[in-house]
């Protein structure tokens, strides 16, 4: 049996060490157990917490779970499925907001947290653009085109009306790999070129194409793949 938490030396106890120390010194389990609240008979919330994690892996893989996948373990009602996606949209929108307040180039690094908490581990494929004012502040993520696991259809001519029509200065593509693997395709490579070349007819300039993941990211920018010829 386990010791309830509240028995516990008051700086061992989740909340009291949040209180105390800050969020960063907490471990993912710690974290997950005050979210969770409550264990169940047997287990404390920190356990249970420490149970999740191990079954699905790592907190991206539990995020973006299905009701029925979290249902099976034991203590998991569809309740905790829904606070658990509700924390994980607080994040996405945070992001999102933050990239509509600051320069992208001003915190780079939230653009790519940002598509991989919007999309990276989704099952399939969805084409997504991000749409900038003239001070490369977001004005809107629209997701675009949405494909299967393995293939998806990309309309060039739908991604320049829509900029249009949001009075766009500049864009930023991407899309996800379901597969896992990041890196561009033959095909991946041709559309960024084709779309770089159309969006100039506009003067509106592509800055990025993005391929997200679950585990990891790919920028035709960094990779100085974005000089077409």
């Amino acid at each position: 049996m386990h010791t309830p938490i509240t028995e516990w030396p008051k700086m061992d106890q989740p909340r009291e060490k949040l209180r105390a120390l800050g969020a960063g010194a907490l471990s993912d389990a710690e974290l997950l157990a005050i979210f969770l609240r409550v264990g169940v008979k047997g287990k404390t919330a920190v356990a249970l917490a420490e149970d999740l994690l191990h079954h699905f892996g790592n907190f991206p893989r539990l995020l973006s779970c299905t009701p029925e996948e979290l249902t099976q373990i034991h203590g998991m009602g569809i309740s905790k499925w829904s606070q658990i996606q509700a924390a994980y949209e607080l994040v996405k929108r945070s992001l999102e907001e933050t990239l509509s307040q600051d320069s992208i180039f001003s915190s780079p690094s939230y653009v790519r947290e940002f598509l991989q908490a919007k999309f990276g581990r989704l099952p399939h494929e969805v084409f997504l653009c991000l749409h900038l004012d003239s001070r490369l502040h977001l004005i809107e993520c629209q997701e675009l085109f949405r494909g299967s696991l393995t293939h998806m259809a990309v309309y060039p001519r739908e991604i320049l009306k829509e900029a249009l029509s949001r009075n766009a200065s500049a864009l930023i593509v991407a899309h996800n790999h379901p597969s896992g693997n990041p890196l561009p395709s033959i095909a991946d490579q041709e559309l960024t070129k084709t779309l770089s070349k159309a969006l100039q007819l506009i003067d509106i300039p592509l800055l990025d194409h993005c391929i997200v993941s679950g585990s990891g990211f790919f920028s035709f920018s960094d990779a100085g793949l974005m000089k077409i010829d």
